[in-house]
């Protein structure tokens, strides 16, 4: 998404990754991410995981989860007057079904094109104007390609 964002010269927007549990705190980017976000030449530099908190999550225009335990777990962590900028990713493209999680199948570029295709469809709705910070909550503690 932030490559996007650059790409379309939209500097103004924030993204975040963050992970909605404990076991990942502080794991940098996952080798396999690494990997694909290289083959595909979009920059990254290493990262700490950190937790959201519904004070946090409060602060943004957009929670996007990548799949329906994040959705699950995202629903109860934040305000309930934050729930309604709760998404999951591919809503956006018109895909009814969870990023390809490649924490099992090692399938990084079927992950990739998965959120590409999310964050493609997203950046049209911050380029309307619609929302101007967006944290992404990835699976493995924000780790996967965002």
């Amino acid at each position: 998404m932030k490559d996007l964002l650059r790409k379309a010269g939209r500097c103004d927007v924030e993204v975040e990754s963050a992970a909605l549990h404990t076991d990942e705190i502080g794991s940098d980017i996952h080798r396999g991410t690494r990997r694909e976000l290289a083959r595909h030449g979009i920059p990254f530099a290493s990262r700490r995981a950190w937790l959201l908190d519904a004070a946090k999550a409060s602060e943004y225009d957009l929670v996007i989860g990548m799949d329906a335990y994040n959705m699950a777990d995202l629903r109860r962590l934040v305000y309930p007057a934050d729930r309604p900028k709760v998404r999951r990713l591919l809503d956006f493209a018109g895909v009814d079904r969870d990023v390809a999680d490649p924490w099992y199948t090692g399938n990084f570029d079927e992950t990739y094109a998965d959120v590409v295709a999310g964050c493609t469809a997203l950046l049209e709705i911050v380029l309307n104007g619609q929302a101007c910070a967006v944290v992404n909550v990835a699976r493995n503690g924000g780790n996967d390609i965002a």
